[in-house]
């Protein structure tokens, strides 16, 4: 059989799957049999699927494929942090990073091949793009991650490894809106990995046509790349917003929480020497956010090579946040995880055949008005 006309069962939701059966001729509670056996045993040989009769295992074996991205190599940090290099083709390779908590384990994920944003201080974007994840290649981290775990960690039948997920990885989640969607309802489906709502954040630079159909589809924890409290020096930093400008991105994030009282939306905000950590700064961030459920992330900036950033001292990021919390906005310092792997926020690099053509350099600090 032609290869190109096999369907991965990795790339469908409950409701995609139950379609893909009717139109076998089979009942749909059949998706939720695989679901179970794929995502919540982790079984991709149809062998092995005992409550599915032996001609549907072979039909399903002659028809379709279970594949993920294949692991290249696997790094450990110090402080228990993992991160996994996965191939998704021949040219391109992603990272997916494990974070062990009291409480918690967050695995991040990436959306895309690089990334098209071209955010100055991320190492990722200095990668450029490639293209947009499949669902399968999305979930299948996951995947990969869960049930790698759960022999090296000895959880009991019933229970998960990865109780959070965060799509901060490489990539800009609103920009591959339809196989992310797909793929965080399979995370939230109780017949694949039962995740609540609350557990799942998507982080995004504020695609705002994106986000509002996010509001509609999927509405799940989010997470504002912001970086700047003005226009000028956000053009510089997250070039995104000469598209769609701080204004614009607020009245969005106010319109996502219409309806919803018990959600806040974080802000998360790398602090650059000399570039965006003045009290200065501080108090216009409180300012913009006043009238927004909010929390801030204030993340210390994670060198890479060739960066032309430095991390803000400790004492000029305790300055900044007590501006932030003597007006009551909630603040948490984000303690750098995973930074002797190359794994923590702003540092993942995978292997990227770039297709954007960019020649935009990374812009220094002193190119910056503040």
């Amino acid at each position: 059989m032609n290869t190109a006309s096999r369907q991965n069962l990795f790339s469908l939701d409950r409701q995609r799957l139950e379609a893909f059966f009717q139109a076998l001729g089979e009942k749909p509670f059949r998706a939720s049999q695989v679901l179970k056996w794929i995502h919540q045993q982790g079984i991709t040989d149809f062998e092995q699927m005992s409550n599915i009769s032996k001609n549907l295992r072979q039909r399903l074996a002659a028809k379709t494929d279970l594949i993920t991205p294949q692991e290249i190599t696997h790094h450990y940090s110090e402080d228990g942090t993992r991160k996994w290099v996965l191939q998704v083709d021949s040219g391109n390779a992603i990272e997916t990073v494990f974070i062990p908590e009291e409480g918690r384990n967050t695995l991040c994920i990436s959306s895309q091949v690089g990334c098209a944003l071209n955010c100055s201080f991320c190492a990722t974007a200095q990668q450029g793009f490639n293209r947009n994840l499949s669902v399968a290649e999305i979930i299948g981290q996951l995947w990969l991650a869960e049930h790698s775990l759960r022999p090296e960690l000895d959880i009991k039948p019933g229970q998960r490894v990865i109780s959070n997920v965060v799509l901060m990885g490489m990539g800009e989640p609103l920009l591959n809106f339809d196989a992310v969607v797909a793929a965080m309802r399979l995370m939230m489906d109780d017949f694949a990995y039962g995740l609540s709502w609350r557990r799942i954040t998507l982080s995004t630079a504020g695609v705002i046509p994106a986000l509002d159909r996010l509001k509609e589809q999927c509405p799940v924890n989010l997470a504002v790349s912001l970086h700047a409290p003005d226009d000028k020096l956000r053009d510089q930093l997250v070039p995104l917003n000469q598209k769609y400008p701080i204004h614009d991105l607020i009245e969005a994030c106010q319109r996502y929480l219409e309806g919803e009282n018990r959600k806040r939306i974080t802000f998360e905000y790398v602090l650059l020497k000399g570039v965006n950590d003045s009290t200065a700064q501080a108090r216009a961030l409180v300012n913009l956010l006043r009238d927004v459920p909010a929390k801030v992330n204030l993340i210390p900036f994670n060198p890479f090579p060739e960066s032309k950033y430095q991390r803000s001292s400790q004492q000029t990021v305790d300055r900044f946040r007590e501006v932030l919390m003597s007006a009551n906005l909630i603040t948490v310092t984000r303690k750098t995880r995973g930074d002797d792997i190359a794994a923590a926020c702003g540092q993942l690099a995978g292997k990227v055949q770039d297709r954007s053509r960019r020649q935009t350099p990374v812009i220094q600090p002193s190119d910056l008005t503040t």
